[in-house]
């Protein structure tokens, strides 16, 4: 019999707003959507140009399946990676993955560490945070994850206290998506320190390391080849890096060689790789267009600043003060359209229903992404909240 064999209400909070705003768009609203954080318009000049060459190549290599290695791009791993990490690697110290983006790879990373067959307590930044790495573990038997609880009160950097007992993979995201909190040198060793000394796993979801705005943020690999019993992988993609690249799905790991061993035998027989002339593509920008990317990160911070003083100037109030990244994160208020906030999401609900403004609600919080022309829409976010009349007990 035909019907569905997953459970009812399966969807996470992407899904649910991809959609509330379908449904609104397809009443008449006319939407204000700061909802998913996906960059606008096309990638970088630099990088398409060289693509399309890359695409005419005839050179085999360029066209074949690229698995764990890059035949058509040779070693883009070890050379993507070193764009983000302030350091060099002795060696021996690391290995290097190349990967088609992080989103269907981070399935992947539980299963390296032995759930196939085996009991695995998974640790995530998921409250609130990036829900993929728990939806991930919700589709593997053996892997059971709870996730670290962040706020203003910790900062959005969990506490080694806060991994319990048992845990056997840490998965994180700094940048931190929603907050835009980043990992600084002491707090990482702190981490690194704990996982080292418990035989706990650790990986980091870099996504948004490129788009940090002081030295202060750092990379996992910055820090983690100093503890050498920590069992560690770091994940970056280009979606990010080169404009709007999250058509392009190429990426790369770093890693102790235990951790990135055991995730080669997995996407080995997984996964055929990345794309190579797109990967091509995104050599040329970081090698030879870094004035472009540096132009994406000022631009994202720059209507960062913009959003918040139009929100904050309404009431609202930030649940901290982005530090990487093209998203802000703010405080639930308790009042809005004269009437008792319910939740995060009845709120998100009535902005998109009353002024067609959209965010994604991560409670007690919601989220929006400045990915669209902030300054362009200025005076519809400003009337929209000018309307809701926001308010905090």
């Amino acid at each position: 019999m035909r019907g569905s064999r997953l459970p009812a209400g399966g969807e996470n909070v992407l899904q649910t707003i991809r959609g509330k705003r379908a449904a609104a768009e397809a009443s008449g609203i006319k939407l204000i959507d700061l909802s998913i954080g996906e960059p606008k318009g096309p990638a970088l000049l630099s990088a398409r140009e060289a693509a399309a060459v890359a695409v005419m190549s005839e050179d085999e290599a360029m066209h074949t399946y690229q698995y764990n290695a890059s035949p058509g791009v040779p070693n883009f791993a070890q050379r993507f990676v070193q764009v983000h990490v302030k350091r060099d690697f002795q060696e021996g110290d690391v290995d290097y993955l190349t990967m088609p983006g992080i989103k269907p790879m981070l399935g992947l990373v539980p299963l390296a560490c032995g759930c196939a067959d085996q009991n695995l307590s998974v640790a995530t930044t998921t409250s609130p945070g990036y829900p993929i790495p728990a939806d991930w573990c919700g589709y593997h038997p053996y892997a059971t994850n709870y996730a670290i609880s962040l706020s203003p009160g910790n900062e959005f950097r969990f506490t080694p206290d806060q991994i319990e007992e048992g845990t056997g993979l840490v998965m994180m995201n700094y940048p931190h998506n929603p907050s835009g909190q980043v990992a600084t040198e002491s707090w990482l060793r702190q981490i690194c320190e704990y996982c080292s000394e418990n035989d706990i796993r650790l990986f980091n979801d870099a996504a948004y390391i490129i788009l940090s705005h002081g030295p202060d943020s750092l990379c996992l690999a910055d820090v983690a080849p100093d503890y050498p019993d920590l069992s560690w992988l770091e994940a970056f993609t280009a979606a990010k890096l080169i404009g709007n690249g999250t058509g392009w799905h190429v990426g790369a790991m770093v890693g102790s060689p235990d951790f990135v061993g055991d995730f080669k035998e997995v996407k080995g027989k997984t996964d055929t790789g990345f794309v190579a002339p797109m990967a091509a593509g995104v050599v040329a920008a970081f090698e030879g267009d870094r004035e472009s990317i540096d132009l994406v990160r000022e631009m994202y911070r720059s209507r960062l600043g913009l959003l918040a003083k139009i929100l904050t100037d309404r009431g609202m109030h930030l649940a901290l003060d982005p530090a990487a990244g093209f998203f802000t994160l703010w405080l639930a208020p308790d009042r809005a359209f004269g009437q008792k906030v319910e939740s995060a999401e009845h709120f998100n609900f009535m902005m998109i229903e009353e002024t067609g403004m959209v965010g994604v609600h991560f409670p007690p919080y919601v989220r929006y992404a400045v990915c669209a022309d902030v300054a362009a829409m200025s005076d519809e976010i400003g009337a929209a909240f000018d309307k809701a009349q926001v308010g905090y007990d």
